[in-house]
């Protein structure tokens, strides 16, 4: 794919950003081709999540942007992530547009929380709605009660336990007490300190959940020849690819045969191997979705980390620390640094193959990327130009 990141911006991640949600987008997007070193008059494309509240052409006209070729939405909420930029490679490499920005942008903490119960996801005149009817009635009504009846499965069913869930939130932690960005800096915790927080929905506790932001992330895609006459190293977009798995639903996938298993996380890792030519030994660092730490388990087993059901004792070491064999989300995750569902993730990725991050993995040059779990969704590989 003839395509590469160029410019990653991103606003101050907050709890209360006391600013609409439009001027979050807009100030993210600016920062992003600031660090292009491009201006709103390059961009013809534009690409989001469906849960935006920014409309492309709000953003154009505060931004200054004359015109747009390409404009597109990817669904399934976290699940867009990597597929937004998957869009914006696309419209690059067929000519659609020349400089495309995906952008993500939200008051999630101070406006709408999506952690919490929302009836109206329910009471939707849609497909959508007509699945949640199913199991909203039944009290089985936020992310977390959704995941816990997965994480309660895969413990039974592999011996995982609490604790083996807590390392995923104590990596994250550590990582993001040393990013001078991250909403936990210098805020690391233990794995005694997960252990004692509350339970949420059993097998879940407190620190196994991510947390609620405001903030907005951009990035900025254009062809590979003329990212190298920007700036910055490019970020070469290797691979990317979407998936959706048999009886797929969102987060209540629980008619399959095997309910412990993220089958649209495999499709999407297979198509990654297939089109990078890598695999997961080629990997020097991991940027998983960790919205509940139990998921990031299942990705590795997914993505051929390690077999089914083996993760826990794959990350028993220091596999996921910095100078482990896999380092996992240098920047703390969005258990740790902040919830920008999954976009900021990606900005660290651009980071790690520049050799500009706050926590650099030394000689980084393959970065896997996973969007939400759990949804059907999207993956990643970034790579330095060659």
């Amino acid at each position: 794919m003839n395509a590469a990141i160029v410019g990653a911006g991103a606003t101050e991640f907050s709890k209360d950003s006391g600013r609409s949600e439009l001027r979050l987008a807009c100030e993210a997007i600016l920062a992003g081709l600031a660090d292009a070193g491009l201006k709103p008059s390059d961009v013809d494309g534009l690409v989001s999540f469906t849960m935006d509240g920014n409309s492309e052409i709000s953003v154009a006209r505060e931004l200054g942007i004359p015109e747009l070729t390409f404009f597109s939405r990817i669904h399934y909420g976290g699940g867009a992530a990597a597929a937004t930029v998957q869009q914006a490679a696309m419209a690059v490499a067929t000519g659609a547009a020349k400089v495309v920005v995906a952008y993500r942008a939200f008051n999630e903490r101070s406006g709408h929380r999506f952690g919490q119960v929302s009836s109206a996801a329910a009471g939707q005149v849609n497909s959508s709605g007509v699945d949640n009817s199913f199991h909203y009635p039944m009290g089985l009504a936020t992310p977390a009660a959704t995941v816990a009846m997965v994480a309660r499965r895969y413990q039974h069913t592999y011996g995982a336990t609490s604790e083996d869930f807590g390392r995923i939130a104590v990596v994250d932690r550590a990582h993001a007490a040393t990013n001078p960005n991250a909403w936990f800096y210098g805020k690391p915790i233990t794995l005694a300190d997960h252990q004692a927080s509350r339970w949420i929905a059993e097998p879940l506790r407190l620190l196994d959940c991510c947390q609620e932001t405001d903030g907005g992330v951009a990035l900025v895609i254009t062809s590979t020849e003329r990212a190298r006459d920007l700036p910055h190293p490019p970020a070469v977009i290797a691979a990317a690819a979407q998936g959706s798995g048999p009886d797929q639903y969102i987060m209540t996938s629980y008619y399959r045969d095997e309910l412990e298993a993220l089958p649209e996380m495999a499709v999407v890792g297979r198509q990654l191997w297939a089109r990078s030519g890598l695999g997961p030994s080629d990997m020097d660092v991991a940027v998983l979705y960790d919205h509940f730490t139990p998921y990031v388990l299942l990705q590795l087993e997914e993505l051929g980390f390690c077999g089914r059901g083996e993760a826990k004792d794959y990350i028993a070491g220091g596999t996921l620390e910095l100078d482990g064999e896999l380092p996992l989300n240098p920047h703390g995750g969005q258990l740790g640094e902040a919830y920008i569902h999954g976009m900021n993730g990606i900005a660290e990725a651009v980071r790690q193959i520049r050799g500009t991050a706050v926590n650099q993995v030394a000689g980084a040059e393959h970065v896997l990327v996973t969007a939400g779990t759990g949804v059907p969704t999207s993956g990643l590989v970034l790579a330095r130009d060659q």
